[in-house]
């Protein structure tokens, strides 16, 4: 008989309780009842007691054997975890030559908990571990360390290149999608891989945190990979930390400031909008690209407050530009943050700013790690009376119904689209059927990149509104934006002048 922690308390006070009546009871029958002898009471008392002792004894070592075991089990995967996971590296690091590990990471399982709920994660989980047994068989132990986190240790001579290979076994069998019930739900892994060798002995601690360090890589690789621990991963881990505290730096010593890049009328080549570029100068002269710090930005959670920099520096400035639309680059990482819409509200609210003046800019990389939030967050942005562009149309694979979806108010092609379809007549088709759909969907069209007449005429042709590029103007101060649309303001004032005349 196992006992509950409530029946560990319970059974001791209904034992004092029976035998404490049972005493009472003899008491207040001694004048009617007779004892053969007094000593039956005293045997009867011992003989409860000591069978109380039994059962008590019995239950907590039950118990006590459960906890154990719980201590050392994922109740989910039913998987050994991360405390069984250190204690068996220690182990074989005493007596084996080499122990390797695989860092297991499940791609997209935060997306598939939003969309499908916490209990079909779970059924996830298991059925993931189920699969890893499966394919590591005996070979290999398993473990899940929690989330989404899985881990797989072998041992041996050879320990390396076997867990290798069944790790690559294990990604061509998750490339198909996981059945749960009448779903079929796709999920990928990143592997990251380490060893510990005679000659390089490693705790299980230090082998755990590089085998998540060449997970990262696997990820940044672009998943559905494995990738081997090496040295210089910690030394781009330490310049990437540099970089995230220079970017702190930068931003409260006010390094960064705005460029600004005008679009214009396909038609009558007027300005018609502008589009904020984010500019980092550091104080000893330096100037980092935007490939570079952005990236940085997003992993570390920067970009969020250098993203409402932009946005309040931006509307800021364009208030001086009566008319003309605002452009401003959004990521991935504030389209996630809940809190991103309604900074975005105070900043309108405070500056002034016209909304239906403010177009954000998105990629389709952005939508598509996390399309239910995303949809979420423009859909409250949009009741602010902010637009929506779809930026770098043409390097990714969306779809008339990813389009259909999100509803942008403007499609903004990609420079290399442009370029490519100038050049074969395959790609000024792509074009071409790219601005039907478009206009189909009542979008706005946008050519990026154009730096030749030849392709600003053809763009132009093909029904373009808007043309972008070194053609026309190059990014540019806010005080050179003033004088622009000065001048443009002076010259249809004096067309409006003569046309009266």
């Amino acid at each position: 008989m196992r006992l509950t922690p409530i029946g560990l308390v319970l059974v001791p006070l209904a034992t004092v309780s029976l035998v404490f009546a049972l005493i009472t009871l003899v008491v207040l029958a001694s004048d009617i009842l007779e004892f053969a002898a007094p000593e039956g009471l005293l045997i009867a008392g011992a003989l409860i007691y000591a069978a109380t002792i039994f059962l008590l004894s019995r239950s907590g070592f039950a118990n006590v054997r459960e906890l154990e075991t719980l201590g050392v089990m994922d109740p989910l995967s039913q998987l050994p975890n991360r405390r069984a996971l250190h204690a068996d590296i220690d182990r074989h690091s005493q007596s084996v030559e080499e122990v390797a590990i695989a860092l297991i990471d499940l791609d997209s399982f935060k997306q598939i908990n939003d969309h499908y709920g916490h209990a079909v994660g779970d059924q996830l989980i298991r059925q993931c571990a189920q699969e890893m047994r499966e394919v590591f068989g005996d070979e290999a132990q398993c473990y899940r360390l929690g989330g989404d986190e899985f881990c797989a240790v072998t041992h041996g001579k050879v320990a390396g290149t076997i867990l290798e290979g069944m790790c690559r076994t294990l990604l061509e069998k998750l490339q198909a999608p996981v059945p749960l019930g009448h779903r079929q739900i796709a999920v990928g892994a990143s592997i990251g891989l380490a060893r510990s060798t005679l000659e390089d002995r490693l705790p299980s601690s230090e082998l755990l945190r590089r085998s998540d360090v060449a997970m990262e890589m696997s990820k940044r690789g672009g998943k559905m990979r494995c990738t081997w621990f090496n040295q210089t991963f910690d030394q781009r881990r330490e310049a990437v930390r540099e970089l995230e505290d220079e970017l702190r730096a930068g931003l409260a010593n006010g390094e960064f400031s705005l460029a600004y890049q005008p679009l214009v009328d396909a038609a009558k080549g007027g300005i018609v909008a502008v589009e904020a570029l984010l500019r980092w100068e550091r104080r000893d002269g330096k100037k980092i690209g935007p490939n570079i710090f952005i990236p940085v930005a997003e992993q570390s959670g920067i970009i969020n407050p250098i993203g409402l920099w932009v946005l309040r520096e931006a509307v800021t400035n364009a208030l001086r530009w009566d008319g003309i639309t605002l452009s401003v680059n959004i990521s991935a990482a504030q389209l996630r943050n809940p809190e991103f819409p309604i900074k975005l509200g105070e900043i309108l609210e405070e500056t002034g700013f016209p909304p239906h003046l403010l177009e954000l800019e998105v990629t389709e990389t952005c939508l598509v790690l996390d399309p239910v939030v995303a949809e979420r967050a423009l859909d409250v942005i949009r009741k602010f009376g902010v637009r929506i562009s779809l930026d770098d149309f043409g390097t990714g694979y969306a779809s008339i119904g990813f389009l259909r979806q999100f509803r942008f108010e403007k499609l903004k092609l990609d420079r290399s689209l442009v370029v490519q379809a100038g050049e074969d007549d395959g790609s000024r088709a792509m074009m071409l059927s790219s601005i039907a759909v478009a206009r189909a969907l009542k979008m706005g069209v946008t050519a990026e990149g154009v730096e030749t007449i030849e392709q600003a005429d053809m763009v132009r042709l093909a029904g373009c509104d808007q043309i972008q590029g070194w053609l026309y103007y190059k990014a540019m101060p806010a005080q050179q934006i003033d004088t622009l649309i000065a001048q443009q303001c002076a010259e249809r004032c004096e067309q409006s002048g003569g046309q009266a005349a």
